[in-house]
């Protein structure tokens, strides 16, 4: 039996973690946070008996500890609550789902309490990756991704020797624009950002996947998790998004791991690494299929993903700055309140204004990005 906690699980990535869950019938789920979705959040308490909950709002968690009083499980609310169900003391794996970087903090606790992670918080890494491996070395805990992009590129690696690689290539379906240049997208609305062509995900990693900036995370995540130098990491469009990545190595031989869009593959890998289950779903039909194809990314049209090769490669704390500018973009996007180009170019402007700090501390990241946040709002209320 393993023991599990989700933090982020009324999100796509938590309740897709749940479904492997229900599937395989030999987990046990040891506490449950989330932000504020205290409706879904009661049912999954019900149905999986976790020996604690959290809701990150206060007043939510104390709505839903009336609700479930019913129940032997204890609500908490805010950080100290999130890092209560980080650290419980039976969990063996933490799934890290939370969006942004509140996920920090956490993170380092379940470490530090000897838990492996299974890591769907990009935040933690791109912004942070220079004080979570050298704890995750300390502590011999497992990191393990589940990013279906940065799983693939671990399935890979599996057995194989990290020094021998020439090559990480990434790949990106292109979004709901593949193919569209700037000017094609100055009077996109909302509704058009969220149509992804392949995968079905959460609205912020829609947006994100669509700009491009989603990728450009990604490959900071990647310099972090396979000590790899910028210049091994290539973005390649792959429409399809049957290869979900590859590894090239120093002989020229290339391992690419494929199948259908599905997060739960890489979720259930992580979970069960290095064992593989059945997983219930479609397979890949070589012959519907027909072909694959590949394209060079528009850095042009996409700019946040140039973007993100030159503030990976400046490091420091730029990279919190652009995390933090494109998640309030985004945000603002959503609600209506900026155009669908405005949101890479808010993350230019807010990178280009800041002053750089290396290895900057956790407070310091939270501070950033406050700050940048502080930055966004001036710009966009000039507007």
């Amino acid at each position: 039996m393993k023991h599990i906690s989700i933090l982020g699980s009324t999100g796509s990535i938590g309740t897709q973690t749940l479904e492997v869950v229900r599937w395989n019938q030999d987990i046990m789920v040891q506490a449950l946070a989330a932000a504020n979705n205290i409706d879904l959040l009661e049912k999954q308490i019900r149905e999986f008996s976790p020996k604690i909950a959290c809701v990150w709002d206060e007043k939510k968690a104390k709505e839903l500890a009336v609700r479930i009083k019913d129940l032997p499980v204890p609500v908490v609310s805010g950080m100290d609550g999130l890092i209560s169900c980080a650290t419980e003391k039976n969990t063996e794996t933490v799934v890290t789902a939370i969006v942004g970087m509140i996920g920090i903090q956490p993170t380092i606790e379940a470490i530090k309490a000897g838990k492996d992670i299974a890591i769907a918080n990009k935040e933690t890494l791109v912004t942070a990756g220079h004080i979570i491996m050298p704890l995750i070395k300390e502590y011999g805990v497992k990191l393990l991704p589940v990013d279906s992009e940065h799983s693939a590129i671990f399935q890979a690696l599996n057995g194989e020797e990290s020094n021998s690689i020439s090559r990480i290539i990434l790949t990106a379906s292109g979004g709901p624009f593949r193919g569209k240049k700037r000017n094609e997208l100055e009077n996109i609305q909302v509704e058009d950002a969220l149509k992804h062509p392949n995968w079905s995900m959460g609205r912020k990693i829609t947006i994100d996947s669509s700009t491009m900036v989603n990728k450009g995370l990604e490959v900071m995540e990647a310099k972090w998790l396979f000590h790899v130098d910028l210049d091994k990491i290539q973005v390649v469009i792959q429409p399809q998004s049957l290869i979900h990545s590859a590894v090239e190595f120093e002989d020229g031989g290339i391992i690419a791991q494929m199948g259908t869009p599905d997060m739960k593959l890489p979720i259930q890998y992580a979970l069960y690494y290095p064992s593989r289950r059945k997983l219930p779903g479609t397979r890949v039909d070589f012959f519907q299929i027909g072909k694959l194809s590949f394209e060079e990314p528009d850095f042009e049209t996409f700019k946040g993903l140039a973007l993100a090769y030159q503030v990976a490669r400046d490091g420091g704390s730029l990279p919190t700055v652009y995390n933090a500018a494109n998640e309030l973009a985004v945000a603002k996007f959503l609600n209506r309140e900026i155009k669908y180009l405005d949101i890479a170019d808010l993350i230019e402007t807010a990178v280009q204004n800041h002053k750089i700090i290396q290895n900057p501390s956790v407070s310091e990241i939270l501070n950033i990005e406050a700050e940048t946040y502080d930055f966004i709002r001036q710009l966009t209320a000039k507007r």
